[in-house]
């Protein structure tokens, strides 16, 4: 019961022994000062490896509009892991969707997360739109903006367990008339949670969009992701996820996204995936990113 005390604390959640976070790469023995007590302590994953399983229920998706935006880069699904107090990540990423009818994406696509508080993390994208139906012209110009603030409120380090929200905004900021944007005002309230263990790690959930505009039908999206570390500088993983139909006379898709991250230095890393639909409109999606991270250092001695 005293355990459960320690980890469950309300907000702002301010914890002793805080990670240090690098996003979807965990290092398997990186050292850091506890500024709290002076101590060195060992940022591992310590529990006995196990199967994993992939969660797969009956959930039903929708193809993806042009403006879909991808959540934990390299894939869909995010993890309720913060970027730590006073760092940050800066990605810039190129995303293609090859479409029944369409393809679309953007090209470069600039994200930018910042530990604003201990366990809260401040999150931006701005993309650079293009849409094309097949045998048309292209379009090309700025997509819609995605705002949000993600919050780890459990974070049990003994058992390596997290769980947190993700709140996103889409502004329209996109010409919807040219299929840049969505047109209207989006917002999504997920649950995500995360277990590590070993190389390995395992995170999703899911939540509900709010997706007003005519014939546009609210909708929810659920997945799953499972990685290995296998080495200190790549890491491998897949995901596979779903989705509740859009709009009134749409049809649900389900997906999958493989993928890696490859860690050139400390600071700089290159992620990317591939994937498609299972059943759905979607041929063919990847994702490309350059990640800078920074902030790190200062911890160190």
């Amino acid at each position: 019961m005293i355990f459960f005390k320690r980890c469950l604390i309300p907000f702002p959640f301010i914890e002793k022994g805080a990670t240090m976070r690098r996003k979807l790469f965990r290092k398997k023995k990186s050292r850091a000062i506890d500024e709290n007590d002076g101590k060195i302590f060992y940022l591992g994953m310590e529990c006995m490896p196990r199967p994993v399983m992939l969660i797969a229920a009956a959930l039903f998706v929708l193809s993806m509009s042009t403006t879909s935006t991808w959540a934990g880069p390299p894939f869909r699904i995010d993890d309720p892991e913060t970027v730590d107090y006073k760092h940050g990540e800066f990605y810039v990423a190129t995303t293609f969707k090859d479409n029944v009818g369409t393809a679309n994406g953007a090209v470069p696509q600039f994200e930018f997360n910042y530990g604003i508080l201990p366990n809260v993390q401040l999150h931006v994208i701005t993309p650079f739109a293009f849409n094309r139906m097949h045998g048309g012209p292209t379009t090309y110009g700025l997509g819609d903006l995605e705002l949000g603030v993600k919050y780890r409120f459990v974070n049990i380090e003994d058992g390596h367990f997290m769980a947190g929200t993700f709140p996103l905004v889409e502004a329209p900021t996109g010409d919807s008339d040219r299929g840049l944007g969505a047109g209207h005002t989006m917002f999504f309230i997920p649950l995500w949670l995360q277990k590590n263990w070993g190389e390995w790690t395992t995170y999703g959930g899911g939540g509900w969009w709010r997706n007003p505009g005519a014939d546009n039908k609210d909708y929810w999206f659920f997945g799953w992701e499972v990685q290995r570390d296998l080495s200190k500088a790549v890491t491998l993983g897949a995901e596979l996820f779903s989705q509740t139909k859009t709009t009134n006379d749409g049809d649900y898709e389900i997906g999958f996204n493989v993928g890696a991250i490859i860690n050139l230095t400390d600071d700089h890393h290159i992620l990317f995936s591939v994937g498609r639909d299972f059943h759905g409109d979607n041929n063919f999606s990847t994702y490309l990113a350059y990640q800078l991270t920074f902030g790190l250092h200062e911890e160190k001695k």
